[in-house]
């Protein structure tokens, strides 16, 4: 199965630069045509998701709607899709950023909890608790 890098997601997404949406769409198109799913590594959607927030100024519902989007398109496939999907509700609903919560998923998908952090922001995630200074 075919895997995909974030700079081929993110020009797909934001479609910034012509050519190179081009040469994604093409590589989808043949992928889906020849019935192959591409893999998304859960480090691909991490930093995907810091791209489309600090370098293309998404709004934190604009992230959630494309991700969502994501996860829900049968020719992609997924990594640790269930944390993925988990921490994706997590970011919803608090307010920790999404990289904290997919910590905190990950962790608790491997049957590691708590995930103990300084990150004040980090330790109000279900699962998170934070590490007192000496």
């Amino acid at each position: 199965m075919p895997a995909l890098d974030t700079n081929v997601l993110v020009r797909y997404i934001v479609q910034d630069d012509p050519s190179q949406l081009a040469a994604a769409k093409r590589l989808i198109n043949r992928c889906v045509a020849e019935g192959l799913t591409l893999f998304v590594p859960v480090t691909v959607v991490l930093e995907l998701e810091w791209v489309l927030r600090s370098g293309f100024a998404f709004a934190k519902n604009d992230v959630l709607m494309t991700l969502s989007s994501l996860f829900s398109a049968a020719e992609l496939t997924f990594e640790s899709e269930r944390a993925l999907e988990v921490a994706l509700q997590l970011f919803r609903k608090g307010s920790a950023d999404f990289a904290d919560c997919l910590h905190v998923a990950l962790a608790t998908q491997a049957g590691e909890q708590p995930l103990w952090t300084f990150d004040k922001g980090a330790a109000k995630v279900s699962g998170a608790r934070l590490l007192a200074k000496a």
